[in-house]
């Protein structure tokens, strides 16, 4: 299951479509409280990928309608008749490009930490929202699967009720990525598959670093842990959300820091900030992996490969080929519903991309 975003390059018949069950074009956003394309010639490529199910019939194309930093949710869920007037939009634009669903990926209820307008009334605006696009996709001749986006820390379910809205969805996207940003004070993993624990920092400076997180987190009430798939499937599974239901994320980019010291290859070292905020895997393939430098690094614990260069003191959290291998075989091992990955368009266009190895590991081919 690919998230993408059309690149500029686009060319709809170049893509791996036949590696792939379910594509999810990105984005749509609400809109003076419709959901509506903003980005110029989305509304064309969309059309040219649609186009593309005459040679893959059995792909299922769905839109995502949100992402970080978008906003109008909370207001066009607020009330029945803004959730009436969004429903309707969202059946039209689905009928007008014929598509199998729509990704609902609101980050996130109740919460403005993405600079997005947040009511505490939008946990339960959120279920009626989601009750009301699953009643109404119902209605289509044609099949529609809905789905969310959902964190991969636990603090997110409660911003939603997540008993409440899994009956109307068909997958839960869980975004296990970004379990470090920015802010973190210390060269971690952002998208590892091992369940990581607070002891596997111990005699790292990380572990000092993160009693500050800690604390704040506990001073809102929450408990703070390093994220993982194992650990968030787990606790999803254990909150009732069955297994067909749940889909696991691996992520086609990586988090960067500078200023990294060398003990342990830079793991759980501290850091001196963002080198890069958001690096594609295919610049990591052409300029960091295993060249210039950089070696790369395997955790047993984390189940996860990162790249160090002591002379730059850069260290690079990612997935490779290998760790998304292995989530693979955790989901066929666990019987979950399947693998999402952000995003199709910005792996590497060479051979044994990682697109290449899902299929691989999926196909054994």
């Amino acid at each position: 299951m690919a998230y993408y975003v059309p690149e500029a390059n686009y060319d709809a018949a170049k893509i791996p479509l036949d590696k792939l069950t379910h594509i999810i074009f990105s984005f749509s956003h609400v809109i003076d409280g419709k959901m509506a394309f903003k980005d110029e010639g989305h509304d064309e490529k969309l059309k040219q990928l649609v186009a593309q199910r005459a040679k893959y019939p059995d792909l299922k194309i769905m839109i995502a309608c949100g992402g970080w930093g978008s906003g109008g949710f909370s207001p066009m869920a607020e009330t029945p008749e803004s959730r009436a007037k969004f429903i309707e939009s969202a059946i039209a634009f689905i009928k007008e490009y014929d598509l199998d669903g729509m990704d609902m990926d609101w980050e996130y209820p109740t919460s403005d930490e993405a600079g997005i307008e947040a009511l505490p009334e939008d946990k339960q605006n959120f279920t009626a929202l989601m009750k009301g696009l699953r009643e109404a996709l119902d209605t289509l001749e044609r099949p529609q699967l809905l789905s969310f986006a959902s964190a991969g820390w636990k603090a997110y379910y409660d911003f939603i009720e997540l008993e409440k809205v899994i009956p109307y969805i068909d997958y839960m996207n869980v975004m296990t990525y970004d379990q470090i940003g920015g802010n973190t004070p210390y060269a971690g993993h952002h998208t590892p598959l091992g369940w990581l624990k607070e002891s596997d920092m111990e005699g790292y400076p990380a572990h000092d670093l993160v009693q500050e997180t800690k604390k704040a987190w506990a001073d809102m009430g929450r408990e703070w842990e390093p994220g993982s798939v194992e650990n968030i499937i787990d606790y999803c599974i254990k909150r009732g959300v069955p297994k067909e239901k749940l889909v696991i994320g691996g992520a086609f980019y990586g988090r960067a820091y500078k200023g990294v010291p060398p003990q342990g290859n830079g793991l759980y070292q501290p850091n001196k900030g963002v080198f890069v905020h958001w690096l594609p895997y295919v610049d990591i393939r052409e300029k960091y992996e295993s060249k210039n430098g950089f070696t790369r690094h395997w955790d047993p614990v984390a189940k996860a490969p990162y790249l160090y260069s002591p002379t730059d003191s850069i260290y690079i959290s990612y997935d490779d080929a290998e760790s998304l291998a292995l989530k693979v075989d955790y989901v066929r091992d666990q019987k979950i519903g399947g693998l999402m990955f952000w995003e199709l368009g910005i792996d590497t266009k060479e051979d044994n991309g990682l697109m290449d190895a899902i299929h691989k590991a999926v196909t054994g081919k």
